[in-house]
């Protein structure tokens, strides 16, 4: 089956869009591959078939943060403003998991943007609800307590009630500190709601979890 019948999200073409589409060929990149660079020139817009891709943003301390995941049916609003706008990539995307993608070069994506509706009526909706989700990472990182975002990261992220993520990979997904994630996480231990290990926070307490994360004070 050619990529685009699989593709995630992205629309019926009419038959010259399809066909400028199906010329591409998808690409396997491994768990940990980096992507893009800050600074590098945006050379597509990336279609993911599979997997899953995290974008970062590290500040001049040297402190990450988490901006956004990109999975298949989503879009990295960075390669997309490149594109239109000319800017180059001021974050790092690593693919989080093993990922198959299409790169779509850069005068394919401008040409589509041009020739059909429906592809561009696709771009323009994923850029839209990626801007959106970046709004609520700007109010919870603005105005939310470092607890209330610990606590609903854990509970998002953990699978059968275990998170396995580093103390320090845990502070660049809600944008805080290695040292403050570890107090934090060290005062909920205490109180009986988690345990951690190494590499691991084990949730004891969801429903008690679930209120801090929901706490506005």
């Amino acid at each position: 089956m050619a990529w685009v019948a699989r593709a995630p999200g992205l629309p019926p073409l009419d038959p010259e869009a399809r066909a400028l589409l199906d010329r591409l060929t998808p690409m396997a990149a491994p768990a940990g591959t980096v992507l893009f660079h800050p600074g590098d020139t945006v050379k597509g817009f990336v279609v993911m078939l599979s997997g899953r891709v995290d974008v970062y943003l590290t500040g001049a301390s040297g402190r990450e943060l988490l901006l956004y995941a990109v999975e298949p049916g989503q879009s990295c609003v960075q390669s997309t403003l490149g594109l239109m706008g000319g800017d180059d990539y001021s974050g790092e995307a690593i693919t989080r998991t093993a990922c198959e993608l299409v790169l779509v070069p850069r005068d394919t994506f401008l040409r589509l943007m041009d020739l059909s509706d429906a592809f561009r009526h696709f771009v323009f909706a994923a850029f839209a609800q990626r801007l959106q989700s970046m709004m609520h990472l700007l109010d919870r990182v603005a105005f939310q307590r470092i607890e209330t975002r610990l606590a609903q990261c854990l509970l998002d992220r953990a699978a059968g009630g275990t998170l396995h993520a580093t103390h320090a990979e845990i502070a660049v997904m809600i944008g805080s500190a290695r040292e403050v994630v570890s107090r934090r996480l060290d005062a909920l231990a205490r109180r009986g709601i988690v345990t951690v290990e190494r590499g691991m926070v084990r949730i004891l307490d969801p429903e008690t979890l679930a209120d801090i994360a929901q706490s506005t004070d």
